[in-house]
């Protein structure tokens, strides 16, 4: 009898699981795109209070290295589950010299983002990354010539105001040399991001993190070997765990980036500041400040009114296609 309503109770959440997939199947790729940056952005934020765990007791080159290292071994496990063949058939890159490009420009970005992470608080990290989406709207409109629409460039200018909102204050406080040092990340980071949606074309998302891991670990290593120290295993632990949110956010963001514009997408990361600044609040005691919290809705403000205007075009743009069919079966063949 448990047998029988286990079987069932199976049956159900598959039937379940199906009609969700099916209707997910069914979203504008926009739409889409934007649920996946979200889903990386919560991962993002997790890893993110987890390396500050770590950097605040061990050397942060070290963590750098060791937190791309850990996730290089779970995406090998994946990538070679299916056996040896398989896994090298899947793991053959289009192109070794675009992916050690893009973990190049991603590795200097970590180097002065890995300086400055001991010395900032996690909501106030977050937001200063948010000037990235402003570096990538331009490198997509440039390089991909992406369209932008008039509400994505203002999205992101409201958003940017909020993250202004957060960072000013810190500009002229103690801690104003190590802003500066995490603002200079954001235009290597938008250089990684920009070469990851080229990459999109060529391999799988699968494969895309699987040579990230690769690439940066092994560039990654001079710097950690100088101050290097043995982990604890409760360390380990949390290094393990930052190579899992590592390779699955990346692995989400690398989907964003395959089924929708890069450009479409990135005022939504802005969501990110929420769930790091709760994060910092419940571990680190980061009671997040006034100009925090006002920039905070700023910024939410502006990724419901954008997500909201991609889904109306989506919809507009699917009614207009099928109106457009309907007249072409009117009208016949010629």
């Amino acid at each position: 009898m448990i047998s029988d309503s286990t079987a069932a109770g199976r049956g159900t959440l598959q039937r379940r699981f199906s009609a969700l997939k099916l209707k997910a199947a069914r979203l504008d790729p926009t739409i889409k795109g934007i649920l996946w940056t979200l889903c990386a952005g919560a991962l993002f934020a997790v890893l993110n209070a987890s390396l500050r765990t770590l950097t605040l007791q061990i050397d942060p080159f070290q963590v750098q290295f060791l937190r791309y290292f850990v996730g290089m071994w779970i995406m090998l496990a994946l990538v070679f589950r299916a056996g040896l063949g398989a896994g090298l058939a899947a793991s053959r890159p289009h192109s070794v010299a675009g992916h050690f490009t893009r973990g190049a420009a991603h590795t200097v970005g970590l180097i002065l983002w890995f300086t400055a992470l001991p010395k900032i608080a996690l909501a106030d990290m977050t937001a200063i990354g948010f000037t990235g989406p402003l570096f990538i709207m331009m490198g997509a409109y440039l390089f991909f010539k992406e369209p932008m629409h008039w509400e994505r460039w203002l999205a992101a200018l409201i958003g940017f105001a909020g993250v202004m909102v957060v960072v000013g204050p810190k500009l002229a406080a103690s801690g104003g040399y190590y802003t500066l040092i995490m603002l200079a990340s954001a235009p290597a980071f938008a250089a990684s991001f920009l070469l990851t949606k080229a990459l999109t074309r060529v391999d799988t998302p699968q494969n895309i993190v699987l040579w990230q891991s690769i690439s940066v670990s092994i560039l990654s290593l001079p710097m950690a070997l100088l101050h290097w120290t043995h982990p604890t295993a409760f360390q380990w632990l949390i290094l393990l765990l930052t190579g899992c949110l590592g390779s699955l956010g990346h692995y989400c963001l690398t989907r964003s980036f395959q089924v929708a514009d890069i450009s479409a997408t990135q005022s939504v990361k802005f969501l990110d500041l929420v769930w790091s600044a709760a994060i910092g609040w419940l571990l680190f005691g980061d009671s997040p400040s006034q100009s925090t919290i006002l920039g905070g809705t700023i910024i939410c403000a502006s990724t419901i009114w954008i997500a909201r205007r991609e889904s109306n075009r989506a919809s507009l743009a699917t009614s207009a296609s099928r109106e457009a069919a309907r007249a072409a079966e009117r009208s016949g063949p010629g």
